[in-house]
Formats: structure tokens, C-alpha cells, sequence
């Protein structure tokens, strides 16, 4: 495992090399508390985002994520209740890394929703230690263990994840590496639909919508609403191939942009993929009602039968996966975003 950290901490430091023209000299701070089950990333002494790994979300996550100016572009719900988000999907809480189907068991859709009696079909991923928090100018790094179960507390596989939170100008950066190693005689990543590098977005990062949902209000009461109110709704979707709106879904691309406005800021959101990960370029889960993730293991409901990749390790193989979000505080154009996959790639 030692050996292993070794590996991630000089692919980190390397993330700092490529940026070292335009990374800003900001402090970057990390504030770990243990007894709150969480790691709070501080940029120029604001929040940007947490670690989070509280009993109640199936899963380590990254929540809330606020934009530069102060907004909060995650949803809320279920964390918080905030007057006008919807409640579906109750597992889809700030950034996470899971999937839907690994050795039969479904670690994308767990939460406490799910009713005892069906708690059998899901898995779970239990945050282990914090292996390192090291803060600086322009750039910290956070090491993490975690170790992925089935419902009978059998250990399939281990985690270890690092992540690089980068202040460059007028944006700030994730950079995500996730290394898998089963422990278990096989472990198969059958392919599936719901995976595996998401984020769930507020609701004006949205794209309008006029189909009836169900809302809560800021004391926690759910409302079935026939027409949805989009005044603040201005989300739009850009991929690398050009493609917009709703469309993106199920299209392929080395990255993928959510623009929008909220309160005034204009902010992107934007993933890219790595060129070492399986199955790249990545399939896009993009959804209007603001799901935004990259499935690199999942690809026949996304071909249409065309493509599929049955991914899986034997005991003691392992596994890694890098993505980038940015968060950015302007529109970002396609070059700008071209230069930052270019540079990702060199990783």
C-alpha cells in the first residue's frame, strides 16, 4: 500500500509542473476534522468544497462545491433542504466515484432510501483514513483510503484516491486519481449505465424543463409541481464535438461543459477525462434535470448496443482512473478548454 501512496503522490506533484505558468499563488488550505468526518478545502480562507464521509451517504463525497464567488453549485438535497430543489435521486450527493453494477451489486444507486428488504442488491463505500493533507500556495493535496463491500461485509475492493485542489485564475481545479485493487478472486464491472465520475448540480446549473417534478422547501415538505419555474434556470450543456443541450447525453467526448448563471456569476462546469483510463474517450451520463457524470466503464445503452466493456480484475490487479473537474467563474471557451484537456493528458 506504501509503494502504492509513493506512485499517487508523484503523479500529483506532477499536475503541479504542468501548471506551474498559471498556478496562482493563493493559499490553498486543508483543515482536517475527524470528529465532523470531513476535510474542508479553504481557497484564499473560503470554502471551496469538503471531504465528506458521514454514515448516511453510502460513499466519500466531495460536497458542497462553491463557486468563486460564493455560490453553491451542488445541489443541496439530501443534505440540506434548500426551497426549490428536487428529491430524486437521493444518491446523487456532490462528486463521487461508483458504479452500478460490480459483481452483481449496484454501489451507484445505495442511500437510505433504500428499504431493508432490497438493502441486499447494493453496495457500499466506507471511508478507511486520511493518509495525507498538505496544504500550500496554489495547490493542495488530500490522500484517502477507502475499501468497497458488499452488503454481507465481504471486502472486494481497496481505494486509495488523491486529490489535487489547484487555484489557478479565475477558476479553481479537482484533479481525481482513484486506484482499485481487488481482494477478492475476481471482481467484475459488468457494463452498466450509471457510473461512475458525477456530480449532482444546483438547481440553476439545470437545463429548463417544463416536465412535473417534486420539490421540498427550505422546512424539508415535498411538493408535486405540474409546471416548474425556470426563471433561474440557465444551465447548457457543450461537449468537445460541439454538441449542446440535452443532446450530449450518451455521446462520446474527451470532455464535457455545464455553463450557466447564478446570482449574477457566470460559472462553468467542466470534466474531462484522462487518455489512460478504460474505455476513453468516456461516455457522458448527462442529464438535463442536473446529473453530470463520466462513464468510462459503460457503454452499451450508450451505443446502443454497439460497444460494450466488461471490465474486471482478478485478486491482487489493480486499477486507476483520473478525471478533472474545473470550476470555473466565466463561460469557458472551447479553446481554453482544449488547453486545459491538453494538458491534463500530459499527466
Amino acid at each position: 500500500m506504501k509503494n502504492r501512496f509513493l506512485m499517487l503522490v508523484t503523479m500529483l506533484i506532477g499536475s503541479l509542473v504542468l501548471f506551474s505558468q498559471c498556478v496562482d499563488k493563493t493559499a490553498v488550505d486543508l483543515k482536517v476534522n475527524e470528529a465532523e468526518k470531513k476535510v474542508d478545502v479553504l481557497v484564499d480562507g473560503k470554502l471551496f468544497t469538503s471531504y465528506i464521509y458521514p454514515d448516511n451517504i453510502m460513499k466519500p463525497v466531495l460536497w458542497p462545491v462553491i463557486s468563486p464567488a460564493g455560490n453553491m453549485l451542488t445541489r443541496s438535497f439530501p443534505m440540506i433542504n434548500k426551497d426549490g430543489d428536487r428529491v430524486d435521486h437521493p444518491h446523487h450527493v456532490g462528486i463521487w466515484l461508483n458504479y452500478g453494477d460490480v459483481n452483481g451489486l449496484d454501489f451507484w444507486n445505495n442511500s437510505e432510501a433504500i428499504s431493508p428488504e432490497k438493502s441486499h442488491d447494493y453496495g457500499t463505500i466506507y471511508h478507511q483514513s486520511i493518509e495525507k493533507a498538505v496544504s500550500g500556495k496554489g495547490k493542495a493535496t488530500l490522500l484517502t483510503t477507502a475499501v468497497w463491500k458488499s452488503p454481507d461485509n465481504t471486502l472486494m475492493l481497496e481505494e486509495q484516491t488523491g486529490f489535487d485542489f489547484i487555484a489557478v485564475e479565475n477558476a479553481n481545479i479537482i484533479d481525481r486519481i482513484t486506484t482499485l485493487k481487488a481482494v477478492i478472486d475476481e471482481v467484475k464491472f459488468t457494463d452498466n449505465k450509471e457510473g461512475m465520475f458525477g456530480i449532482r448540480v444546483a438547481r440553476e446549473l439545470e437545463l429548463p424543463s417544463n416536465k412535473p417534478s417534486e420539490l421540498v422547501d427550505s422546512h424539508g415538505i415535498v411538493t408535486k409541481v405540474q409546471q416548474m419555474d425556470n426563471t433561474i434556470v440557465k444551465g447548457n450543456y457543450r461537449s468537445a464535438e460541439g454538441i449542446e443541450g440535452k443532446e450530449v447525453w450518451a455521446t462520446r467526448g474527451r470532455w464535457m461543459k455545464l455553463a450557466s448563471e447564478i446570482n449574477g456569476e457566470q460559472v462553468a462546469l467542466v470534466i474531462i477525462d484522462h487518455p489512460s483510463n478504460i474505455g476513453y474517450p468516456t461516455y457522458w451520463h448527462a442529464r438535463d434535470y442536473g446529473l453530470f457524470a463520466a462513464n468510462t466503464l459503460g457503454q452499451k445503452i450508450f451505443s446502443k448496443g454497439e460497444n460494450e466493456l466488461n471490465f474486471s480484475l482478478k485478486k491482487g490487479e489493480s486499477v486507476t482512473f483520473k478525471y478533472r473537474l474545473v470550476v470555473a467563474a466565466e463561460n469557458l471557451t472551447d479553446e481554453q478548454i482544449n488547453k486545459l484537456a491538453d494538458e491534463y493528458a500530459k499527466l
